[in-house]
């Protein structure tokens, strides 16, 4: 266990060299460039993603069952991730009336339709869990951790 610890320090620390090597390869101006999207980018993951995360996470403990919460916290995420996708395309930058083949796509609908893929498979998640016909996870869901039987006294 610990020889695999060390070689993937050794493989992340080689590897976080050879990208620090690359960078610094760059003009000062770009070096700069980089280091201000990094911290902006730290800056608004901790001051503004995070709080929005666990306000929502708050917010949706209260008002989503219990038993809806895995499938709709997925169901965020992979929107939140479609739409970051989306976001270096959907205002269609580099397109030119002398060049139309440079994002031809319907973008805004390609967004539009996986979205309601993502949302459409939770609610047949949520029609196929209430119509099976298997009811063994009730029991276990309205049970506490210390709900536990009575043993045999020793003889």
């Amino acid at each position: 266990m610990t020889a695999t610890r060390v070689l993937l320090a050794v493989a992340g620390i080689a590897l976080g060299g050879y990208g620090a090597l690359l960078v610094w390869q760059n003009p000062p101006v770009i070096i700069v460039r980089i280091v201000v999207w990094a911290l902006v980018a730290v800056v608004v993951h901790d001051f503004v993603f995070a709080p929005l995360c666990a306000a929502a996470g708050w917010v949706g403990h209260r008002l989503i069952p219990a038993g809806s919460r895995s499938p709709i916290a997925v169901a965020v995420l992979c929107s939140v991730m479609l739409v970051l996708l989306a976001v270096p395309v959907y205002g269609r930058p580099g397109m030119r009336p002398d060049n139309m083949t440079v994002l031809d796509r319907d973008y805004p609908l390609g967004l539009a339709v996986s979205l309601g893929v993502v949302w459409l498979s939770v609610l047949v998640y949520g029609l196929c869990k209430r119509l099976s016909p298997v009811g063994q996870d009730d029991m276990v869901e309205h049970e506490r951790a210390d709900h536990v039987d009575r043993q045999p006294e020793p003889r």
